[in-house]
């Protein structure tokens, strides 16, 4: 069965202003019952992670001033959120989602968060809306619990996963790659292992031709035992922070190629849901839904 990480809290009530990019994780979760893809059998609560999952991964003074909100304002406007109790208890409970749908990934091929893909946040602090990044959280804990000895972080989100690729920028053990708009945000990149910038404009024919091309090269020759997926639908050409022109059913062609890849393999895979930004939420929601669609029809 397919499992996925929601609470209720995920759709965390922030001042106006910045609720528009929240209130997609409570409608998904309403549209995916609606329509029948998923029961409520198939989500979870998270609880909270370990100290020592965290700290794993992130600078315990930083944590430390996010719990006691003592950051300073520029590391606060760094987020893009007001810096509040909820919005840390939320960020906490978003991680341990995609820890536990690791370990649900490896008993049942695939598990999913309906929220996360922090990918822009650091060791040491975050930004645009990341605080922790609960990916690498949940590949470090695989590591450290001798889950898996190699990992592939595949980043399809249409921002760098920059935070990702600082965070195992000296450890081989987790390959990072990311596909991403050249012109967009970070303006400052950091190195993955792997980075493709796609031009302002890219089409479907051009992104899942490389996609198709990249991803069985990098299976083979990095033998992943575990893979990580932000599925972030900001490819599409309606996005307001995306710069790229791949249409919805290229969107959900890629996430097909991607989870085909990963069960063909019989490489468990846990996805995090990244960015999606377009002018219509129910655009929004329609992409990320496929993701879920795609799961089931190719796992169950």
């Amino acid at each position: 069965m397919l499992k996925i990480a929601y609470h209720p809290i995920f759709k965390h009530n922030l001042p106006l202003g910045h609720r528009f990019p929240m209130s997609k994780y409570e409608l998904l979760h309403r549209q995916l019952l609606h329509e029948g893809t998923c029961t409520e059998e198939n989500f979870f609560e998270p609880g909270v992670p370990l100290d020592e999952d965290i700290l794993a991964v992130h600078d315990a003074n930083y944590v430390k001033q996010l719990r006691e909100l003592t950051l300073d304002k520029k590391a606060v406007r760094k987020l893009g959120f007001p810096l509040t109790e909820k919005l840390v208890q939320r960020e906490h409970l978003i991680t341990q989602g995609t820890i536990t749908g690791a370990q649900l990934a490896l008993e049942n091929g695939i598990a999913m968060n309906i929220a996360g893909g922090t990918h822009h946040a650091y060791s040491d602090h975050g930004e645009a809306f990341c605080l922790f990044n609960d990916q690498a959280i949940a590949a470090s804990w695989l590591l450290r619990n001798k889950k898996a000895e190699k990992i592939l972080i595949v980043d399809l989100d249409v921002h760098q996963g920059n935070g990702t690729a600082q965070i195992f920028a000296d450890e081989p053990r987790v390959f990072t790659f990311s596909m991403h708009g050249a012109g967009n945000y970070p303006f400052r990149k950091e190195k993955s292992d792997l980075d493709i910038e796609l031009a302002d404009g890219t089409t479907d024919h051009e992104f899942l031709s490389i996609l198709s091309d990249q991803l069985p090269k990098l299976i083979d020759s990095e033998k992943p035992e575990f893979i990580f997926y932000l599925s972030g639908v900001d490819i599409i050409e309606s996005d307001k922070l995306g710069r790229l022109s791949c249409s919805v059913a290229g969107c959900r062609k890629r996430d097909e190629f991607v989870l085909s890849s990963c069960k063909e393999q019989g490489i468990p895979v846990q996805v995090s849901m990244g960015g999606g930004y377009s002018p219509e939420i129910k655009t929004i929601i329609n992409c990320h839904a496929n993701t879920y669609r795609a799961a089931q029809e190719i796992y169950f």
